[in-house]
């Protein structure tokens, strides 16, 4: 086996034992040699002591997606070396810490051993310091096994100890141990190392929820409020770290809001408050939240207040798996409250898109006002991402929506030819005029309530009017489906009937899997869903295609289901291809999926 800025690392820890920051520096190392890299953080729920893994895909084409199989295996957790040894492919190394020496029951791999242990023990007499230059010491070892650039990696490390200078010799006293041992014991490098490239010139590495984060801020944010849930809690941490640095004034003022409440419930009710006021709100939640915010979001969909939603989806149902990723929550964010409801949502694919969708939210929010809901997930939220560095127009103007100023209100008539009225539908787009409170001191006032309504906000039980507010409302969802962001489409064969449809994280492995196919001579077109109400490119993109491959992370082929509901696809040319294990899909699994369809002879022997 050999490759030269292409292979699978992954590192087997404790949980609370320190690694995470060296796992880090390590990938930080190599993407700042210019290799795109694709570190996947795989920790479990509880605080420390489990095992935890991180896994860092190096790729010099640029594939970011997870891959099958491990080339190197850093084994530091005794409890998981079965399964660890079992994941690393034949041909590949497994390293570990040899204080305790080991028999290996493979014979189809190479093993390093490294007394990682006994030398901290003969290096530092202090247990805590023993216990993490422990994660150091294998990092160098792996700087001389891999050719790693070790200024380049002394700069991460620098960084990542900004304000603790001084532990950055100790720090480098433990790499200059475990490189030294490794280049005298070992052929070093091994036939798949690194060298510096281009690969990642003009790219960030960022997490989808500080990018997410970074977006609301651009779009004019001034209001979080949020209740910790894993994976979205980083998102409102970022927010406020953003804000105190951007929206605080010379002096000390603060021009924003954040506000932890009790619950999600009171979370997204403030953020819906903030919305009426005519801040710019939003809250950030998972699954369990999306259950409990329902009954305010349909407040705000019929009441037609907008609010943003960031819903970082994670492994259901229940508590399910906190600390994995799904797309689970489709059609209960589609959906959400009682009654007849539909929600505004996007779906980013990678940390610039939870940026730009993010910021986009607000405009379309204020101007449907109705709740926009990003759908983002752990892979994307909690992960760090070699992905295109953010662009923003200096020069935008946020879209408020209709809201009518004192001026307005006094004019109103002149302009409309009738009298202002909260629900009504004057332009035709089923998009009414809204106030914000105290715009005049005698017009432009309503009461605003979750019971039935008529067009100018008094409470009715006549069902006919009702019915005609709900048919108003629905219009306005045929408006959004104009306004949303279009569906991204790649045809590799003009004349082809097979289509596959995806989203969200599925993009990286369904970008790759498209081109393992087409090296077998399948070409198959392809659509991106980037919003729901579906643009009618969704729809024409199913009629044209005899089968259609929709790949999503659930058990429930919940997109599927969305696209016979809401774009009229027929079920039986929607293949679904549904991967729900909690872990980022790979490009090997939608390969799979395809060849078992198209090409089942092949796939069975495979």
């Amino acid at each position: 086996m050999s490759g030269i800025n292409d292979f699978v690392v992954k590192f087997a820890t404790v949980n609370g034992s320190g690694s995470a920051s060296a796992n880090t520096i390590f990938a930080k190392t190599l993407f700042r040699m210019g290799i795109p890299v694709s570190p996947k953080n795989i920790f479990p729920s509880n605080i420390q002591g489990l095992p935890t893994w991180y896994e860092v895909r190096v790729s010099e084409a640029g594939y970011v997606a997870r891959r099958d199989g491990i080339d190197l295996m850093v084994a530091m957790n005794p409890q998981t070396y079965k399964e660890d040894l079992a994941e690393v492919v034949p041909g590949g190394w497994l390293f570990y810490d040899s204080t305790l020496p080991r028999i290996w029951p493979r014979d189809d791999i190479t093993v390093l051993g490294v007394p990682i242990a006994e030398m901290c023990a003969a290096k530092w007499k202090d247990t805590r310091q023993r216990q993490l230059f422990k994660n150091m010491v294998y990092v160098g070892a792996l700087t001389a096994l891999l050719d790693i650039d070790v200024k380049v990696l002394e700069s991460a490390i620098g960084d990542q100890l900004k304000g603790k200078e001084k532990l950055i010799a100790a720090n480098m006293e433990a790499v200059a141990l475990g490189r030294d041992y490794a280049a005298k014991h070992f052929g070093c490098p091994l036939p798949i190392r690194v060298r510096h490239a281009e690969g990642a010139k003009d790219k960030i590495l960022i997490s989808g929820n500080d990018a997410g984060a970074l977006g609301a801020i651009y779009a004019g944010a001034t209001v979080c409020a949020w209740y910790p849930i894993t994976p979205s809690t980083s998102l409102a941490e970022a927010f406020e770290r953003y804000a105190k640095r951007l929206r605080t004034t010379k002096d000390g003022r603060r021009l924003y809001g954040i506000v932890q409440a009790e619950d999600e419930l009171a979370a997204i009710g403030i953020a819906i408050g903030g919305g009426w006021n005519g801040a710019r709100a939003f809250t950030a939640t998972s699954g369990p939240g999306i259950s409990l915010m329902s009954e305010f979001l349909g407040l705000a969909y019929f009441a037609e207040v907008p609010v943003v939603l960031y819903d970082i989806q994670r492994g259901g149902p229940s508590t399910g798996m906190p600390t994995r990723t799904q797309q689970s929550d489709i059609l209960s964010c589609a959906y959400a409250s009682h009654g007849d409801t539909k929600h505004v949502l996007l779906f980013p694919a990678n940390p610039t898109e939870c940026f730009s969708l993010g910021a986009q939210a607000f405009d379309l929010a204020e101007r449907l006002q109705t709740p926009v809901i990003v759908m983002s997930d752990l892979d994307i939220g909690m992960n760090d991402w070699v992905t295109d560095a953010f662009a923003w127009d200096d020069k935008h103007v946020h879209d408020r929506g209709k809201v009518v100023s004192a001026e307005e209100l006094e004019q109103f008539k002149d302009l409309k030819g009738r009298d202002w009225g909260r629900y009504q539908d004057i332009d035709g787009d089923a998009i009414p005029y809204r106030t914000l409170p105290g715009t005049h001191p005698t017009k432009g006032a309503f009461f605003t309530r979750g019971t039935s309504h008529d067009e100018n906000a008094r409470y009715t039980e006549d069902g006919r009017i009702h019915a005609r507010v709900l048919d108003r409302i629905r219009r306005k969802f045929d408006t959004a489906a104009t306004l949303v962001p279009k569906p991204e489409i790649t045809i590799r064969d003009k004349s082809g009937k097979t289509g596959l449809i995806y989203f969200g994280a599925t993009t990286p492995a369904v970008h790759e899997a498209l081109d393992l196919l087409e090296r077998e001579g399948v070409k198959v077109n392809a659509l991106r869903i980037k919003s729901f109400p579906f643009p009618r490119e969704v729809a024409s993109f199913c009629a044209a295609h005899d089968r259609v491959f929709v790949v999503e992370q659930n058990r429930d082929a919940q997109m599927r289901s969305l696209l016979m509901t809401e774009a009229n696809v027929p079920g039986e040319k929607l293949i679904p291809a549904l991967s729900y294990d909690g872990m980022p899909t790979t490009a090997q699994f939608v390969r799979g999926a395809v060849l078992r369809e198209l090409r089942p002879a092949q796939a069975a022997a495979e």
